[in-house]
């Protein structure tokens, strides 16, 4: 299991030598990476890649995984994570939800109530407040775990794929709310297949391939890394196919 460290000075999320897997194959192989405060770091990979599974290995969800991760401490903030399919209990309301995390994490009730309401206006989720689950769309499904998540306004983001879904007004919020945890001095590590978006919003990109990182830096560094190479970049795309292709 991986052993938690204490969050340290601005590093917000800390990753040394993790291995992870399932039974005796390993899908993440020496995944070394670091997050500061306001800072989004895009975690960049095909299908397979070992995205998803570094995330949970992160969280301490996998059993078969070692090395160090540091997360930040409850009082420091605590971490939050989206997965990439919603998890939600059928026989509760949406707001049912929401005061369960609020009070996982000694939430005050107006404080709660100011923040759920904001959020549910924010999503267009007003009139879905005391629905269940089972007659939600994705999308819907998806916004919850995303309001859950942000109602405690944590350290860490841990963000697997959370466009899956989502129309392109919900996306345009998440993009907002992202800026705004961002400036706030959240971290967020995000994983996803949508290039586009990545490239405006993270500040800097991880890209793993077959559970190995294969490359890090800012756009900017990334470029300059293929252009010694010889290979000419425009966009986060380019520089995606032209890694990955080797």
């Amino acid at each position: 299991m991986c052993k938690a460290i204490n969050q340290i000075n601005q590093t917000i999320l800390n990753v040394e030598g993790l291995w992870a897997g399932y039974k005796s194959e390993a899908a993440v192989r020496d995944l070394s990476l670091q997050i500061g405060a306001g800072e989004i770091l895009g975690l960049i990979g095909p299908n397979g890649a070992g995205k998803s599974t570094s995330i949970k290995a992160i969280l301490g969800l996998i059993e078969k995984s070692h090395g160090q991760v540091m997360l930040p401490i409850h009082k420091a903030g605590g971490y939050a994570y989206i997965p990439e399919l919603p998890a939600l209990y059928e026989e509760l309301t949406l707001w049912e939800h929401m005061e369960i995390v609020a009070m996982a994490h000694g939430m005050e009730e107006k404080a709660f109530i100011k923040q759920g309401e904001s959020l549910l206006r924010q999503f267009n989720m007003e009139d879905s407040r005391y629905s269940f689950p089972g007659g939600f769309s994705k999308g819907m499904r998806q916004k919850v775990m995303i309001l859950c998540a942000c109602l405690v306004k944590p350290a860490l983001y841990l963000v697997d794929e959370p466009f899956n879904g989502l129309d392109p007004f919900a996306v345009k919020e998440l993009l907002d709310l992202f800026i705004a945890e961002k400036a706030r001095g959240a971290a967020i590590l995000l994983s996803t297949h949508v290039l586009d978006i990545a490239e405006r919003i993270c500040d800097r990109f991880v890209l793993i391939n077959q559970g190995q990182k294969i490359a890090e830096g800012s756009m900017l560094e990334l470029r300059d890394q293929l252009e010694e190479s010889g290979v000419s970049t425009k966009d986060l795309f380019d520089i995606f196919y032209s890694l990955m292709r080797g």
